[in-house]
């Protein structure tokens, strides 16, 4: 019987990631097909892979018809999901990292939040109680740290910002996701927060996280871009041309 209800799309970023790709399509789609209630799909963002990324995952689009490909030149994770995002006609939008890192379960609990609960956006988080992670110290305290330092410069109330599981709502892609200016690993931080801060509701959803050792993320640089990025969206936000959306006010 055919799955009924709003048509998800969950985007897979991808850099040089040959060695993964056909496994993670592979389980992701199984998990859609047999577990998630709604209509769905994958869209690979490839963003200048030079190691056939997109070609595989243009093989896997043939031979499935819920699987796509959108190839960018330049590189950029958040360039990647902007541009897969904004060209979606899906009416709910979401990505997970090419490492499945976080539980794919996650994604139900969100939608039905948005679908059912009035949220607009969702975002995993190995920071609450209820969280189950396996990571290394060095991880575990640049994560935390970053994330006090984003509520103590923003004063947001989301846990975690760089968690790589993202669910947005319609309204979310078309009237926030164009404000964001960051096009690498940024992206999500300033997303969340100018979501947060128009009153726009977000679920902060905890989740099982497991650690890819085989991460290529340079995390004390890519830690300090984003503290730098942290000062300019202040700025934004102070700025007089920063208005607040109509929208419910956010709540836990």
């Amino acid at each position: 019987m055919p799955k009924t209800g709003p048509l998800v799309e969950l985007v897979v970023p991808t850099l040089n990631e040959a060695h993964v790709i056909e496994k993670s399509v592979t389980e992701i789609r199984r998990y859609l097909h047999e577990e998630f209630p709604y209509p769905a799909r994958i869209l690979v963002a490839d963003n200048g892979s030079r190691d056939g990324t997109a070609d595989i995952a243009r093989k896997l689009g043939e031979t499935w018809s819920d699987v796509r490909v959108y190839q960018l030149d330049k590189r950029g994770r958040g360039r990647a999901l902007r541009e897969a995002w904004t060209h979606s006609d899906a009416d709910i939008v979401a990505y997970t990292d090419v490492d499945i890192s976080t539980e794919l379960q996650a994604l139900e609990r969100i939608c039905r939040a948005i679908v059912e609960d009035g949220y607009h956006l969702g975002t995993g988080s190995r920071l609450l109680r209820e969280s189950r992670v396996k990571r290394g110290p060095k991880r575990e305290f640049i994560s935390r740290s970053y994330n006090l330092l984003v509520k103590l410069i923003l004063q947001t109330h989301f846990s975690d910002a760089q968690c790589g599981f993202k669910v947005l709502s319609r309204e979310v892609v078309e009237k926030v996701v164009p404000q964001v200016k960051d096009s690498g690993w940024f992206f999500d931080t300033e997303l969340l927060v100018l979501a947060e801060k128009q009153g726009f509701r977000i679920k902060d959803e905890p989740v099982t996280w497991i650690d890819d050792d085989d991460s290529r993320v340079k995390i004390v640089s890519t830690a300090w871009e984003d503290v730098k990025g942290l000062f300019r969206v202040r700025r934004t936000l102070w700025s007089p041309g920063f208005r607040r959306s109509r929208v419910a006010p956010a709540t836990a």
